[in-house]
């Protein structure tokens, strides 16, 4: 799987039953911690700059790099980019969980969320795996908590992303979590000196708490 956010660098098998609506937590607490995930076999924390060598090693392959911006160079640029992560999150705009498997230290993957307007209601989705963890189900599980996560306590209320045409897997992971494509992107991703159209996708509450209950939203 590949990080499908178009600002990568910068910037369980079901999750569990969603209520009937967003509740958001109250202002602030994911803000300064964000709580523990579980997903399968793995937990969903905060990054850590334990992590930025991890990941330098697992995102920085041609493979994972192939349909993104181009993630930070060196260890070093992990680094800034986590403590940059930690200083959005403080500020409420931005949302960032590493993927830890059982049985290891360090993250092998990142999903962000970053807000797309002032109360956090609209919210760009994107995401990294090392490609040795591909097929496993990992990013699949992983991709769900958050999802709930942030629907269900951030209040965010319609996730967006945006997948390169030539990105196969990545737009068939966003299909399987059950995003919808609304739209073509022209010439909207500079990669390697040429300009790649993407697919927009969207997923709203709505959609979502249908996915997850079969019941459609109950608004009050």
């Amino acid at each position: 799987m590949t990080m499908i956010s178009s600002r990568p660098d910068l910037q369980t098998p079901r999750a569990m039953i969603v209520p009937a609506g967003p509740q958001p937590s109250q202002a602030g607490d994911w803000r300064g911690h964000l709580p523990l995930l579980r997903a399968g076999s793995a937990t969903l924390r905060e990054l850590q700059p334990s992590d930025a060598s991890s990941l330098f090693a697992l995102l920085s392959t041609d493979e994972v790099t192939r349909f993104i911006s181009p993630p930070p160079k060196t260890v070093q640029g992990f680094e800034r980019f986590i403590a940059w992560t930690r200083h959005e999150q403080s500020h409420g705009r931005y949302i960032c969980y590493g993927i830890v498997p059982d049985g290891q230290d360090c993250a092998v993957g990142i999903i962000q969320v970053r807000q797309l307007d002032p109360d956090f209601g609209a919210a760009e989705w994107g995401f990294a795996l090392g490609s040795a963890y591909w097929g496993t189900g990992l990013f699949h599980q992983s991709a769900m908590a958050v999802i709930e996560f942030a629907f269900t306590q951030v209040g965010v209320h319609r996730l967006e992303a945006r997948a390169a045409v030539a990105n196969g897997r990545g737009n068939a992971a966003l299909a399987k979590l059950g995003a919808t494509p609304e739209g073509l992107l022209r010439r909207s991703l500079l990669k390697n000196g040429q300009y790649l159209d993407q697919v927009l996708w969207g997923l709203p509450i709505e959609d979502w708490v249908f996915i997850c209950t079969g019941a459609p939203l109950r608004v009050h």
